[in-house]
């Protein structure tokens, strides 16, 4: 795990005012963009250019509250029963949802988003938000059951799928080459603002 131990001491104060108010962004799939991906390519003032993965190139106003999100890598054995996990997940060829990535939430954010419903980052993807009730180990990695107020599912976890959490970031983690999501919004005079930026550490693409 590559987390610094310094890291882990940092208050997740950030995190918990912001799940109920942007966490379930991170799931929740709209008819107009939400979000983009891709790598920051300068930062102006409070503008932030991004270059999406899609090749578009979008400018971005950063608001004066805007939260600064780290992505951090974790392993699949961190991954506990009792664990409040996002996963993304795409059929898989025995029926069984396969992840194609999984995000552990710290404590203070457990709850975000819980349920399961459709996400843009794959066709036919789906983002499940729940707690891990079981894990049990495989040739091929974990199967995981989920558990969510509506419902469960079980998720098939491979040794290759990303597995990442979140930590408190700062502004100075926004500098170009940087990976990012950035939850936006549009403007009456067609610009876009962002409130809150999911960036990659250490190089790292947010896989969500």
């Amino acid at each position: 795990m590559s987390i610094r131990r310094s890291t882990l001491k940092r208050p997740l104060i950030a995190l918990a005012l912001i799940a109920a108010s942007s966490g379930a962004a991170l799931a929740q799939q709209s008819p107009t963009p939400s979000r983009v991906r891709g790598a920051i390519e300068s930062v102006d003032g409070d503008v932030i250019a991004v270059k999406s993965r899609s090749g578009e190139d979008v400018k971005l106003h950063m608001t004066s509250d805007m939260k600064v999100i780290d992505v951090v890598k974790m392993s699949l054995a961190d991954i506990k029963v009792g664990s409040f996990v996002g996963a993304t997940t795409v059929p898989g060829p025995d029926g069984i949802p396969t992840a194609v990535e999984v995000h552990v939430f710290p404590e203070a954010m457990r709850g975000t988003g819980e349920g399961s419903r459709p996400y843009d980052l794959r066709p036919n993807s789906t983002m499940t938000n729940a707690t891990v009730a079981e894990s049990v180990a495989g040739n091929d990695g974990h199967t995981l059951l989920v558990k969510y107020k509506d419902g469960e599912k079980k998720v098939v976890v491979s040794p290759e799928t990303p597995v990442v959490t979140f930590v408190p970031g700062e502004k100075s983690d926004l500098k170009a080459g940087a990976k990012v999501i950035a939850f936006m919004k549009q403007l009456p005079d067609g610009s876009y603002e962002t409130n809150r930026v999911n960036v990659g550490r250490d190089g790292l693409t947010p896989p969500m």
